[in-house]
């Protein structure tokens, strides 16, 4: 069984953590903290403008899953 609940505040999280791990039940969490160091959102941001300025394009997932599955099968 699968339960999604979307946590509007920190606190609310914080008593819903307490309470599951009291209650001893398996939980996991999406919530991740990270940053990204200056050379990859600098990396980020050209990559975009490649995109938007037509120097690369967008490859369909399906076509990336077809070329990994000849790669890995």
């Amino acid at each position: 069984m699968t339960v999604t609940v979307n946590l509007q505040t920190e606190e609310q999280e914080k008593v819903l953590i307490e309470f599951l791990e009291k209650m001893h039940f398996d939980y996991q969490s999406d919530h991740t903290n990270f940053t990204l160091t200056e050379a990859q959102m600098q990396e980020v941001i050209k990559r975009d403008n490649d995109f938007i300025n037509g120097k690369t394009t967008a490859r369909d997932w399906n076509d990336i899953k077809r070329d990994l599955k000849s790669v890995y099968c």
